[in-house]
């Protein structure tokens, strides 16, 4: 009796041992599940964290700048910065704002005859009959989507909203940076505390060239756009350039969606004018490809073009317009993460740090 007691007790504990594993791993896996669909709950409101992230980063990098200048504390050198910068925009919409206004409304209201003056041009080449439903289908489009334009109220006031949080989040991140980065680095294990200093280090050298080079680029396409649709005689030709610069943070989609109007516009002067828009933004493209974005590539990071491309297609996907306007920082971001966190650090091998010029291996 006691030699069967002695044999079925120590078979209990690893009864209850294998239950307590087995409910341990139960509850990881729904934690993890469970943490899975938070996140994708809130992507919206992530994406939004990162567009103050980045804002932070242009007040950051403007308050840097003003204190180094004249010696401001940091306080009222950052309280001056963003002061400015809501003075640019304000000023350039009261300045510009009613003749903008005046633009967009003459593509409003070009557009969709603009389509008839296409179709019956190709009509004239004996392409009608092949496209003049693609045509109809597109002017009525077109034409719906204007006229319903006041049915939008709604997600303007959401727009506004968020942009306001956006605004104000980048406000507080900006006034005390190191309290939120302290906190990053709270939450990283120990042994990889040095590893995540560094790579928030690398992400604001990144986002900080971006940014400087982004807005000299954006103002170039700007520029060049609007000068040369005057050129060429084609209506609304400021409003036109505007769109094209601010178009330009999108990667490889932005030229092809600011070029769409300007071309179709260009059909009210003359097929041939058409011809000639397509080759200016083609120019302004080739510049802005073979200089300006060497350039910002330079002071940010070498992302691979095909990896650009499919990033913004990707963002576009899980995140939606914010996703695709803020592919390019998020792609940054993300690459020099993997050089710091993957290549450097677990493979050991060679990177390139974002924004200096230094280089850096496995040992230092």
């Amino acid at each position: 009796m006691h030699a069967a007691q002695h044999d079925t007790d120590p078979a209990e504990p690893p009864r209850r041992g294998s239950s307590a594993n087995f409910a341990t791993r139960v509850v990881t896996v729904l934690a993890i599940l469970g943490a899975a669909w938070l996140l994708i709950e809130m992507t919206s409101l992530l994406m939004l964290v990162f567009a103050a992230i980045v804002l932070a980063v242009v007040f950051d990098a403007m308050a840097r700048l003003l204190t180094r200048w004249t010696k401001l504390p940091r306080g009222l050198a950052l309280t001056l910065a963003i002061f400015i910068l809501l003075g640019v925009f304000i000023g350039i919409f009261v300045m510009f704002g009613a003749q903008l206004a005046r633009e967009f409304d003459t593509i409003r209201e070009k557009i969709p005859g603009a389509l008839t003056a296409i179709e019956g041009q190709l009509e004239t080449w004996g392409l009608g009959d092949r496209v003049r439903s693609v045509f109809e289908q597109g002017a009525g489009d077109v034409s719906s989507l204007m006229s319903s334009a006041g049915s939008y109220a709604l997600s303007i006031g959401s727009g506004l909203a968020d942009f306001a949080l956006v605004l104000v989040g980048a406000i507080f991140l900006a006034a005390d940076p190191a309290v939120y980065r302290r906190g990053v680095i709270l939450l990283t294990p120990k042994r990889a505390e040095p590893v995540m200093d560094d790579a928030l280090d690398d992400c604001t050298h990144a986002l900080r060239g971006w940014m400087n080079g982004q807005l000299m680029s954006m103002i170039v396409v700007a520029a060049a756009t609007s000068a040369g649709l005057w050129l060429l005689g084609v209506p609304a030709a400021g409003g036109l350039g505007l769109i094209a610069g601010l178009l330009d943070v999108i990667p490889f989609v932005g030229p092809i969606i600011a070029g769409t109007p300007a071309v179709i516009l260009a059909f009210t002067v003359s097929p041939a004018t058409a011809l000639w828009t397509v080759g200016l933004f083609f120019l302004v493209q080739q510049i802005q490809g073979n200089f300006l974005q060497p350039m910002i590539q330079k002071y940010a990071v070498d992302v691979p073009p095909a990896v650009l491309l499919f990033a913004v297609g990707g963002a576009g996907i899980l995140f939606g317009f914010l996703g695709v306007l803020l592919a390019a920082p998020l792609t940054v971001v993300t690459f020099v993460l993997v050089q710091r966190i993957y290549v450097k650090t677990l493979l050991g091998r060679e990177i390139t740090v974002a924004g200096r010029e230094e280089r850096e291996t496995s040992g230092g």
